[in-house]
């Protein structure tokens, strides 16, 4: 008995960003914003996270928002309403903090990051905060949900770092305009570690810049497969030189105290793995699809 598909949505034109709502009522109970979810596909798919993107505890449903990248995401992709998924694990992980401030709230989505940082808008505004969120990506085509957050926060910010929409230039730009305009109590990001990384340095503040320091939550998505610290695979270093789990001591965690850079040391020793992953599941989709049909061209679609 797996997990349903109860809706499925591309959010680009090429279809390689899309979400999913899910029927899984256990964990809508409980899932907070900052909260993930440990997925598998099928038998022979491997677990991997994703972080909740929105929940609804009335009708018992998770949304996750992916970009098709690797060998597991393209499997998912090829998921439509009334599959199942045959793991769907959470919610799991510890989140920022939600209180109410005295001063504006800032959160950065980056990328698929954008999707995130939206069910913790949803619950600071609920304590009654002034929410400001900033979303940039590369591209106009990869800005998503801005109707969702525009009903929602106070403000919203759209860069692209190619100016084709929104304000030219990246995130770490118009936060650096918010905490110059006004005190901050608290900045959430998600997004590609080298931007998490960026952000940090800024709200680490500087005096010379008359910048102040802002408290910084990052969330962490490292390699994961069991969820629980077990597999090592999350691991990351702090400042302070403590070895710690994203799975279990975060994913959102203390954004002044990551080592970013060898968070992404560690995470580049994968990629190669997961594009011979990837190559070798597009060759076996082409000769599925070329047995199945000999005209065809058996290329791997959604």
């Amino acid at each position: 008995m797996g997990w349903k598909i109860l809706e499925k949505k591309y959010l680009n034109p090429d279809q390689t960003l899309f979400e999913l709502v899910i029927a899984a009522p256990d964990i809508a109970k409980k899932a907070k914003g900052g909260n993930f979810v440990i997925l598998r596909t099928s038998e022979q798919g491997e677990r991997f996270p994703l972080t909740v993107a929105d929940y609804d505890r009335i009708k018992g449903t998770i949304t996750i928002v992916i970009m098709r990248a690797g060998k597991s995401t393209t499997e998912l992709s090829l998921k439509e309403p009334g599959d199942e998924i045959l793991d769907f694990v959470g919610p799991l992980g510890k989140c920022a903090p939600i209180d109410k401030y005295d001063h504006p709230v800032v959160l950065v989505g980056g990328g698929v990051g954008i999707a995130p940082i939206y069910p913790q808008a949803k619950e600071l505004k609920e304590k009654g905060n002034h929410v400001i969120a900033i979303l940039g990506a590369r591209t106009k085509e990869l800005i998503f949900w801005e109707e969702k957050f525009t009903a929602l926060v106070d403000e919203v910010i759209i860069t692209t770092d190619d100016g084709t929409y929104g304000q030219k230039g990246f995130v770490t730009d118009r936060l650096r305009e918010q905490m110059e305009k006004h005190p901050l109590s608290h900045v959430i990001a998600i997004g590609p570690i080298i931007m998490m990384k960026f952000v940090a340095l800024l709200t680490k503040g500087n005096e010379l810049k008359n910048l102040p320091k802002v408290p910084t939550t990052v969330s962490l998505n490292p390699i994961m497969v069991d969820g629980t610290g077990m597999c090592g695979g999350c691991r990351f270093l702090t400042l302070d030189g403590q070895t710690k789990f994203a799975c279990v001591d975060g994913p959102d965690v203390d954004g002044h105290n990551v080592d970013y850079d060898n968070l992404i040391a560690r995470n580049s020793r994968f990629q190669k793995v997961e594009t011979d992953r990837l190559e070798k599941f597009n060759h076996e989709c082409r000769l599925m699809s070329q047995a199945n049909n000999p005209n065809a061209e058996g290329e791997c679609k959604d």
